[in-house]
């Protein structure tokens, strides 16, 4: 396959490394490293600083522009690549630079895609000497060797992976606004307006919160193994698991897609699982019951999720937790069985349409992500 250096392909990048930018408490969002990675088609919003107008226009060298594609240069995210939208509501930090394809040379879209190849990733990983912190340098840009296929493949390719990050993007989306609108009755409905006649139960009394198992005394045996979900994974998703364990564990401690993780320890956050079958490790609770319906136990929890926070930074421990005791004491109201039918008629639906919206978020990126290096290898063939 022919090649080309990334160098080749640019005609602007846009580099703010080796300065610090003064920040506010509002304003314009200040995009770092954390919010970027290989999944997301354009940048995510986590834990955020900000920066005034006057810094927006006179400290930064220059802006990225809608179309430019984002590459982290150092850190754990090191080699991550995200597109930047239109319109453009942020700012990039150091650590990072926006690059502008030069369309006479690559389509923009198609470079977007090889960045994200695990050849071109493994090419980054392969120039860090940095031995401490992974470090990208702009220097190396020259060394990055791009597959180039044939200019109209390449259109084919550019196109293809961006109309599937879009649509995985779209229902991405759709789930947020889905949980939204279901969170908010739950609140309005239970937390607002709740009855004085309505019964009120404490966490562990709606739901069981089954502790995960220390997996490392389950070593796998063979291609019959478990990907092992811990804390991290909740973030990073189940392809990024470097632990196996046995699938002789007890059925309960399996995880499959739809099932309520709640991580009790550290970052204490609570998902939907929706990233393929794993086993329990400690340190999450997998949350079910037999009585109530998967939103009711979700929301209650989730509504108290601040305040097991603020409990576990209480901790003198440098890993904040919770105990059981907790749950025993964070109380949730019960409507009446008649109402609460009613309201069950509202939210599981829009529940069920997340958990189905994720399997074909699944489906897409695992067609995406297998045809990628088959297309760029040629051994997958498109008569363009």
């Amino acid at each position: 396959m022919n090649r080309i250096p990334l160098a080749k392909t640019l005609k602007f990048v846009v580099d703010n490394r080796g300065r610090t930018a003064p920040t506010a408490v509002r304003g314009i969002p200040l995009i770092a490293t954390n919010c970027v990675n290989n999944k997301d088609l354009y940048p995510v919003y986590e834990n955020v600083r900000y920066v005034d107008r006057n810094t927006f226009e006179n400290w930064f060298r220059s802006h990225p522009e809608p179309g430019d594609i984002i590459l982290t240069l150092k850190g754990s995210q090191n080699g991550a690549v995200c597109l930047v939208p239109d319109p453009v509501d942020f700012v990039i930090a150091q650590d990072m630079v926006a690059i502008r394809a030069d369309e006479n040379v690559i389509y923009p879209l198609f470079l977007f895609a090889a960045l994200r190849s695990e050849d071109v990733q493994q090419q980054i990983r392969n120039l860090d000497v940095s031995g401490v912190i992974p470090h990208f340098k702009k220097t190396d840009f020259d060394k990055l060797q791009i597959p180039y296929p044939e200019k109209r493949l390449r259109k084919f390719i550019g196109d293809f992976y961006f109309q599937l990050s879009k649509k995985v993007f779209v229902l991405q989306r759709e789930n947020e606004t889905l949980e939204m609108l279901a969170e908010t009755a739950f609140r309005a409905w239970f937390m607002e307006q709740p009855k004085d006649t309505w019964e009120r139960k404490p966490l562990d009394q709606i739901a069981n919160y089954l502790n995960g198992l220390p997996l490392q005394k389950y070593p796998a045996n063979g291609t019959d193994s478990l990907h092992v979900i811990k804390i991290k994974e909740l973030n990073q998703g189940i392809t990024n698991a470097t632990d196996r364990c046995s699938r002789s564990i007890p059925d309960q401690y399996v995880v499959r897609d739809g099932d309520v993780l709640f991580s009790w320890s550290g970052s204490l956050q609570i998902v939907i699982w929706h990233d393929g079958e794993g086993a329990l490790n400690q340190h999450l609770f997998k949350v079910t019951s037999e009585k109530y319906p998967k939103w009711f136990y979700y929301f209650a929890t989730k509504h108290h999720l601040e305040e097991f926070r603020a409990i576990a930074e209480s901790k003198s421990t440098t890993m904040g937790h919770i105990q059981r005791h907790h749950l025993s004491e964070a109380m949730i109201p019960i409507a009446a069985e008649p109402l609460f039918e009613q309201y069950d008629r509202v939210i599981s639906p829009l529940i069920e349409k997340i958990i189905l919206n994720n399997a074909q978020i699944k489906t897409l990126t695992n067609q995406r992500d297998m045809l990628l290096p088959k297309l760029l290898s040629g051994e997958v063939s498109i008569r363009v």
